[in-house]
């Protein structure tokens, strides 16, 4: 039986009327007269007017109780969350030089504030980034190419020459070094300001430090906690090579300008380049004459090999001062949106300095206000200024945890046995959401004395509002003279206040597990609750490890593995997988609260091609295509890896009558041709399903497609037609003639890449 919430009173301004009259004949017989200009019912009206209002008000007694206890489990409501991005700096001065820009520097998007985490140096260079975009020309135009580059096939006569095509790096689209360049690498040209000295420019970038902006395209990679509580975190800046051109270095018999050659470069990163938007700082070499690029290269040599890619626009190629090569590991996967220099973290937030907060009163459980609304979380440091002296207080999560304002001996020591208690006294408790400092009450926390003055410094944001495209941050008030800046990408991350319905809907989930993963219910709720996640499917697999091979749950105790969903994936909207972004958002969220022993194990699910081709009678009064694409719509979500199961209740979706069916299609169940020929056949119009084929991959027609592990179906391709199902060979599309790449040996061939020569002008 469901608790509701209960009602003291329900009765309405109305109801209080005529309740109120119809006692009339029964108290006072002689009043007859009830008409709406009667004094006496005017009366009636005031003072049902005024009970409707102590009725309102007594039917808040449940809600505010609710906000009581919450307050009581000391479960604060999520304060905004402030919005990050990357901005690049450029100066605009006639004179190139190097200039320092502090950290905390005010940028502005409009009214928009953002302040920047990092100082940097800002290099008068400008940067493009290439890639060398593996090309396939037709066999000719290949043939001409292996004659023009005889002399670089013939330095290496086991080497196939591989041709590709220049491409920018344009934040439009995405660029796997592992898949779509010849050499895996990204390539960034530092170019001179046009019109400068080539050599006064080099003496600027020496011993500068140049700050390197990434923005990569992060995809599905399973994450594990084990039991030594180490978090998600990865050793990550050891999987990226930041190299610039060797061309003091000479081999025997070589010319020093025309070997490729490279230097390895220290670089420096907070964050993992290969997870999310990231910085990397990389010393410039402290001599200007190691800050060069080979130059007066034969044609036919500019681009060959090692050599940095060859750039048609000449007026451009003359501006290069010198090459950064980016070069992930082969066991990375390095997908890239965007690249460019004199990069800067920045975040949305107004800085609040010296806000006097009022005056202590030395009472007990003291309460201060801020002025400002949108806290951010950790930023709240207060002064105590007090007989002339400042005191620093520290913020604490629990006030019990203070300790007292006078010391006092402890009585269970013995004497001469010298003790000091380590819990710190001069401390508050903040309430982000609510811009609320409490303290203690002299046994748990120092109480503000009488005459005390608080002053408070703190930052504020503005939630959501602070995700901002493209461009839109412009400049900042506290920049140097001709100096500008611009946001390459969308900030992400900003996020509004939690309202108060939802924190009060997390109290019964807190109670139930006080934030702890314990039940497999639990790992749901507090995966649900992971900030900045918005996931439809969480799957819970207790004493199960993916990585054991063939097993089951239950065959790995102390392992729980979690199966999760995201709820919109724009690579793949059919068939959704968590990137590396959210898997590590989960991973901090999820870490803290596991218990020491559980090793936890996110995964996405594995999911598994499957192709479907039906043939169908459509009944008389119907058209062709609408029921086709309607048959089409109910296969898909009969097969979808996770649903909203009230939208699906509400359109009558079948797949919902199914136990274990209502978020989506159950792990370990094999996907059947005639589960999904009924499924089929329930759509309005569907005379009769006359052929399914259903196969796996590239197999042929099959009965079933089996599902292990955490695989999931994939519909890769599914074609409904009127009469016979089409063959699936013609459904796949299949092409022949695949090349393995491999040398005589069974050895992978070196590559040799060479530029393709542009046919016009």
């Amino acid at each position: 039986m469901p608790l509701n919430t209960p009602v003291i009173d329900d009765r309405r301004y109305q109801d209080l009327v005529r309740d109120a009259l119809a006692r009339v004949p029964v108290h006072t017989p002689e009043w007859t007269q009830l008409g709406e200009s009667d004094p006496g019912v005017t009366l009636v009206e005031l003072f049902a007017f005024l009970t409707e209002s102590l009725l309102y008000r007594a039917n808040r007694v449940p809600e505010v109780s609710r906000g009581k206890f919450l307050r009581l489990l000391g479960l604060p409501l999520a304060p905004a969350a402030p919005a990050r991005g990357l901005v690049t700096l450029r100066s605009e001065r006639p004179d190139p030089r190097t200039e320092t820009v502090l950290p905390g520097t005010e940028l502005r998007a409009g009214q928009v504030a953002f302040r920047m985490r990092d100082g940097i140096d800002v290099l008068p260079v400008e940067a493009r980034a290439y890639v060398k975009f593996a090309v396939t020309p037709d066999d000719a135009e290949t043939e001409y190419y292996r004659l023009l580059y005889t002399a670089a096939q013939a330095q290496s006569p086991d080497a196939d020459l591989t041709m590709y095509e220049t491409r920018a790096l344009d934040a439009r689209s995405i660029v796997d070094l592992a898949r779509d360049t010849v050499d895996g690498a990204l390539w960034i040209a530092l170019l001179r300001p046009k019109g400068s000295d080539p050599d006064a420019v080099r003496a600027q970038l020496a011993g500068r430090t140049l700050s390197l902006g990434l923005v990569p395209s992060v995809d599905d990679v399973p994450k594990t906690l084990g039991t030594t509580g180490a978090g998600g975190h990865d050793a990550a800046s050891a999987l990226v090579r930041y190299e610039l051109p060797a061309v003091d270095a000479t081999s025997p018999g070589g010319d020093g300008l025309r070997q490729p050659a490279y230097r390895v470069r220290d670089a420096r990163s907070s964050e993992d380049v290969l997870a999310g938007p990231a910085v990397v700082e990389i010393p410039m070499p402290a001599a200007a004459a190691q800050i060069d690029t080979w130059r007066d290269l034969d044609p036919l040599e500019a681009g060959v090999g090692d050599f940095p890619p060859a750039i048609e626009d000449s007026a451009l190629a003359d501006r290069v001062l010198t090459w950064l090569r980016v070069v992930p590991s082969a066991s990375a996967r390095a997908r890239f949106l965007w690249a460019g220099v004199n990069a800067a973290r920045v975040e949305q937030r107004v800085a609040v300095r010296n806000e006097l907060l009022g005056e202590g009163d030395g009472r007990t459980d003291q309460v201060f206000r801020l002025a400002r609304a949108g806290v951010v979380e950790g930023s709240v440091r207060l002064d105590v200024l007090q007989g002339g002296t400042t005191q620093a207080w520290q913020a604490i999560d629990d006030l019990m945890a203070a300790g007292p304002e006078v010391r006092a001996a402890d009585s269970r020591r013995a004497p001469g046995q010298a003790w000091r208690d380590p819990r710190p006294a001069e401390v508050f408790l903040v309430d982000e959401e609510a811009g609320v400092l409490r303290f203690g009450d002299g046994l748990r926390g120092r109480r503000p004395a009488a005459g005390a003055r608080l002053v408070a410094h703190y930052d504020t944001c503005d939630g959501a509002l602070g995700n901002v495209p493209e461009h839109a941050i412009t400049g900042g008030p506290a920049l140097p003279p001709g100096m500008k800046a611009d946001n390459p990408v969308p900030t992400w991350g900003g996020a509004d206040k939690e309202d108060v319905a939802d924190g009060e809907r997390r109290v019964a989930h807190f109670i139930r597990h006080q934030d702890r993963l314990v039940t497999a219910d639990d790992f749901v709720e507090i995966a649900r609750r992971a900030p900045g996640v918005d996931l439809a499917r969480v799957e819970v697999l207790p004493a199960y490890h993916p990585d054991l091979g063939a097993s089951e749950p239950g065959d790995a105790p102390g392992a729980v593995t979690l199966m999760v969903v995201p709820r919109n994936d724009p690579r793949d909207p059919l068939a959704p997988a968590p990137d590396r972004a959210l898997l590590d958002a989960l991973c901090r969220h999820l870490d803290p609260r596991r218990l020491v022993t559980t090793e936890l194990v996110l995964r996405g699910p594995d999911y598994q091609d499957v192709w479907i081709s039906l043939g169908i009678t459509v009944a008389g009064g119907f058209t062709v295509p609408d029921v086709r694409d309607r048959v089409k719509r109910r296969l898909l979500e009969y097969l979808a890896p996770a649903r909203d199961a009230e939208r699906a209740r509400e359109e009558g979706n079948s797949a919902l009558a199914l136990p274990g069916m209502e978020d989506g299609w159950p792990l370990r169940k094999s996907v059947h041709r005639l589960e999904l020929l009924a499924e089929a056949s329930r759509e309005p119009g569907v005379l009769r399903v006359d052929e399914l084929l259903l196969s796996r991959g590239s197999e042929g027609d099959m009965p079933e497609v089996p599902m292990a592990g955490l695989q999931l179906p994939r519909v890769a391709g599914l074609a409904v037609e009127a009469g016979s199902a089409q063959p699936l060979d013609a459904l796949r599309g299949r092409t022949s003639g695949d090349t393995t790449g491999t040398g005589a040996n069974g050895q992978p061939r070196r590559v040799v890449p060479v530029p393709v020569v542009p046919q016009e002008c």
